[in-house]
């Protein structure tokens, strides 16, 4: 059946709203990484590699995205396979500033546990997608 339509509605509106919320989350680590820079003693060969984290997570976030919704809309298993890798390098990076940044909030607590859980849901999504595609 060649009409029917595999891509995933769920997954699409999900990469929507990563998309959004990653632009919050980015902001408000980058606010959070500044303030504690300012009120701790943050030893500067430790300010690098926690912004150092956050930039390369932004960069990542961009082909991530983007290859998330051109997968799930062309129906292509590849893109959605190498979004799939990048959400992964994603998720490291999160658990990264969740766990071993310099100093961890419980802001940033929670602003890296709702997107680990984004990552969680949207990687089970592309992986059903994925298997729609491919059979």
């Amino acid at each position: 059946n060649n009409s029917s339509q595999l891509s995933s509605l769920p997954l699409q509106i999900l990469l929507y709203l990563n998309g959004i919320y990653y632009i919050f989350y980015f902001l408000a680590t980058l606010a959070m990484i500044i303030y504690k820079s300012q009120v701790f003693s943050y030893p500067d060969d430790f300010l690098a590699p926690d912004l150092a984290v956050l930039f390369l997570m932004a960069i990542l976030e961009v082909p991530r995205l983007y290859l998330g919704f051109k997968g799930n809309l062309t129906e292509a298993e590849a893109p959605l396979g190498l979004s799939l890798g990048l959400t992964v390098g994603s998720a490291v990076l999160c658990v990264y500033l969740l766990l071993w940044q310099t100093y961890v909030l419980w802001a940033d607590t929670l602003l890296n546990a709702v997107l680990l859980s984004a990552y969680g849901l949207e990687s089970g999504l592309k992986v059903m997608a994925i298997a729609a595609f491919v059979s």
